[in-house]
């Protein structure tokens, strides 16, 4: 599990620092956003591209929840096997005894399957953190961008990665998730587990 980006901290609950200089642009309503510069033809369409259908209004997927980023399941793309999920709609405790097993060595990628509703959520990110028998020892920090308000499930899959071999490497990881974005929204967080073995 090679890093894909530095991430300072703990990735769970704690405020991180990465580019002191960076300041996440203001917040502005879905509508403020289409009406301005309707004159630009250009950018008009690459708002288009961004909103979908969100350009006739506010996109609501589930009128019963106020995020505006609703995760829906967690797959593991691993080269010669098929897509296997985890159900992140389901209580927590639950998706705590969800194990994947992966072949040392191999390569794998995360996909990640989430709505957007109501408005844009700019600088969405996925972060986790790997634990071995208590000792943190990888973790992740991939920018996904930013997302658009459609009725459609959208989805983003990280950077490939390889699993752990060797004798010494096998056995079960901890890993914690989370969805956050700019404005250190945190929109989702889960536990989960690998068991990294010799074959599948």
């Amino acid at each position: 599990m090679a890093e894909q980006e530095q991430v300072a901290p703990e990735v769970q609950g704690e405020e991180e620092e990465e580019n002191p200089n960076y300041k996440p642009p203001a917040p502005k309503a879905l509508d403020e956003i289409v009406s301005a510069d309707a004159e630009d033809e250009s950018l008009r369409k690459y708002k288009e591209a961004l909103l979908g259908g969100g350009l006739a209004g506010n996109v609501i997927v589930d009128p019963n929840n106020e995020k505006k980023v609703i995760v829906q399941k967690l797959s593991l793309l691993a080269e010669g096997r098929d897509e296997i999920f985890i159900d992140l709609t389901r209580p927590e405790d639950e998706i705590k005894k969800e194990c994947f097993t992966l072949k040392e060595g191999c390569k794998y990628q995360i996909k990640i399957y989430f709505y957007v509703q109501r408005e844009i959520v700019s600088g969405l990110r996925y972060e986790h953190k790997v634990y071995r028998k208590g000792i943190s020892v990888d973790k992740m920090k991939q920018m996904m961008g930013s997302y658009g308000p459609k009725t459609e499930l959208q989805s983003f899959t990280t950077q490939t990665e390889d699993a752990p071999s060797g004798l010494l490497m096998r056995g079960d990881y901890k890993i914690k998730s989370r969805f956050v974005d700019d404005d250190q929204n945190e929109y989702v967080t889960w536990e989960w587990h690998l068991a990294v073995k010799k074959d599948w």
